[in-house]
């Protein structure tokens, strides 16, 4: 796990030393254990490591014989496979990632379709003259771009490009809106004018600083529901997750799991027992004085019966208002998630228990129907149920006409022969998972130096659990019904068919218990100014305790534009970051 970046000139010149020390020193906290640097022509690879596999000889750029050069972010789980079929190639590392640079060398642009893994790849083939850039599937590692008349450039952080000086620092008005209505934004385009996304499962191809090719690698397969008895389907999820989690445990480093006392970690927490028969070492986190919101008691409780260590940690809001400024700074691609409080936390506590990487459950409720959205689709329910997402958190103010439009878009692309329930999964994957739970993740990890494993966003995962039954996904009261299934004969100590509690902080109450000296400092605040009233700002505020998200998007966002717009340093309570920014406005 590591970060990258690097430049192609349009007109043939070498690339500015300056600007490549800047877009390396901006992604300094991914890569702790090591840099690389390769300048040759109009191009320039950047590499910051991360090692977690093949720690002696994994070095980047890794090369192939006839000059192709590739650095990369990310883990091939099916690394053995591949150099079993390439038996004969000569191999200089035991890098998971060095049969890419063989492929692309080989293939070209279709090299990443071989790949089971987490990745964003840039690979340089002197030989056809070209940069290729190859996100995953599910989007779990971020690249984004910035073509301009002068270079193309890329970067695992958006931030890096503007530290770099590529791109303004200013903000897409429509992204916004998207940001504060659905907790992310949507597509190819950021919240920062001429920053884009390499799209989840996209191959783009470089000459001489423009895009020539867009490939597309789907992380779905196509087609509707297929027929299959639940006793059968049970026993074969088994087979297919054991598969997934012992791929994902590859590692050279030490390993845990985040625990959340739900289903899915309490699935993987059994699963990582029976692949390696050790004892799991597990991180939790609950809520002060949170009650009924706080699994953490039950996952203490879960790993005990499961023989693992478990460090659980508590977040107060002593906690939320010293870190909330950082953790706004690390997103720097906006979500307006709470998680990402409580997963900043985790990182830095894997981090100080010496884990590179931990284990997590992304992913199980988007490809096994875990929302009440995904169940609503389901005869009768879909009849009279609304297009999910329909209403954003702050009405429909008029100045931010089109924040819907990304995903009806994809609603209106046509899902073939999908079922219902298919199609809002399939929007889940395409825009919610990569644009809110991933960058959550990869951001809030990354910055400790964590890598975060998601065995259920697999190629194999996808494959057998987008086609099972609607029926044995949703049902009248649960979500993922053969998962539980499954967990109920696996780990029946785990509550299978317990009612979720989720992972989300009491942040509305953390606003409200000072929302008396918030809510004039974000009134006051210059990012707010022409976004929504004043009195519009004061009132979601002072009802946080009520409704917490429009509280927490305004805040996070307040946050976040006071470090990545207004380029303030984050240092101090949000108090202190929110009157630093209402300075800024006065001057």
């Amino acid at each position: 796990m590591c970060g990258l970046a690097g430049v192609m000139t349009r007109d043939g010149s070498a690339p500015d030393p300056a600007l490549l020390r800047r877009l390396q020193d901006a992604l300094a906290h991914r890569g702790p254990d090591g840099r690389g640097m390769l300048v040759r022509g109009d191009t320039a690879l950047i590499h910051l490591r991360l090692s977690i596999v093949d720690l002696v000889t994994g070095a980047q750029p890794l090369m192939a014989p006839g000059g192709a050069a590739l650095v990369a972010n990310g883990e091939i789980y099916n690394d053995p496979v591949l150099r079993a079929e390439m038996a004969g190639t000569p191999f200089q590392t035991r890098s998971d990632c060095e049969p890419a640079v063989f492929l692309a060398e080989r293939d070209g642009a279709g090299f990443a379709d071989r790949l089971r893994g987490m990745y964003a790849i840039a690979v340089h083939d002197p030989a056809r003259r070209r940069l290729l850039l190859a996100r995953d599937p599910f989007g779990i590692k971020p690249l984004y771009y910035i073509a301009n008349r002068s270079l193309f450039a890329f970067a695992s952080e958006p931030q890096a490009l503007l530290a770099a000086g590529l791109a303004p620092r200013a903000v897409d008005p429509l992204r916004r809106a998207e940001l504060l209505q659905l907790k992310f934004s949507t597509g190819r385009q950021t919240i920062y004018p001429g920053i884009c996304r390499v799209l989840p499962g996209e191959t783009l191809v470089i000459e001489r600083g423009l895009i020539v090719e867009h490939r597309m690698r789907p992380a779905l397969p196509a087609g509707g529901p297929r027929p299959q008895p639940k006793a059968a389907a049970v026993q074969q999820l088994g087979a297919v997750l054991l598969d997934s989690v012992t791929a994902h445990l590859r590692a050279d480093v030490p390993y845990g799991l985040f625990l959340s006392g739900g289903i899915d970690s309490s699935a993987l927490l059994a699963l990582m027992r029976r692949a390696t028969g050790q004892r799991i070492h597990a991180l939790t986190v609950g809520w002060d004085g949170a009650g009924a919101l706080d699994e953490s008691r039950e996952a203490e409780r879960l790993a005990k019966v499961m023989g693992a260590d478990c460090h659980r940690l508590e977040m107060n809001d002593h906690h939320f208002w010293s870190l909330a400024p950082r953790i706004a700074a690390a997103i720097d691609d906006p979500t307006a998630d709470a998680a990402v409080l409580p997963s900043w936390m985790l990182g830095q506590a894997a981090a100080a228990d010496g884990l590179k990487v931990t284990l997590c459950g992304e992913g199980a409720d988007e490809l096994f129907g875990g929302y009440a959205r995904h169940r609503k689709q389901r005869a009768p329910w879909r009849w009279f149920a609304r297009k999910p997402r329909s209403s954003g958190l702050f009405g429909d103010p008029a100045s931010w006409a089109g924040w819907r439009d990304g995903l009806a878009t994809l609603e209106d692309a046509g899902q073939g022969q999908r079922s219902p329930m298919q199609a809002v999964q399939a929007l889940d994957c395409a825009e919610w998972l990569p644009n809110d739970l991933l960058i959550k993740l990869d951001r809030t990890l990354m910055v400790h130096g964590v890598e975060g494993r998601t065995p259920f966003l697999d190629p194999v995962v996808a494959d057998f659990a987008f086609r099972l039954p609607d029926a044995l996904k949703g049902g009248a009261r649960f979500g993922k019904v053969l998962l539980r299934d499954w967990l109920s004969t696996a780990f029946p100590q785990a509550g299978a068919y317990a009612r979720k509690k989720g992972f989300k902080p009491p942040v509305g109450a953390w606003i409200a218990a000072r929302a008396d000296m918030l809510a004039p400092l974000m009134a006051a605040h210059p990012g707010l100014a022409d976004v929504l009233p004043a009195e519009r700002v004061r009132a979601a505020i002072n009802q946080a305790g009520d409704a917490a998200q429009p509280a927490w998007s305004l805040l996070f966002y307040a946050l976040w534009h006071s470090r990545h717009i207004l380029g303030l340093p984050v240092e101090g309570d949000i108090g202190h970051v929110l009157r630093e920014a209402a300075k800024a406005r006065g001057k």
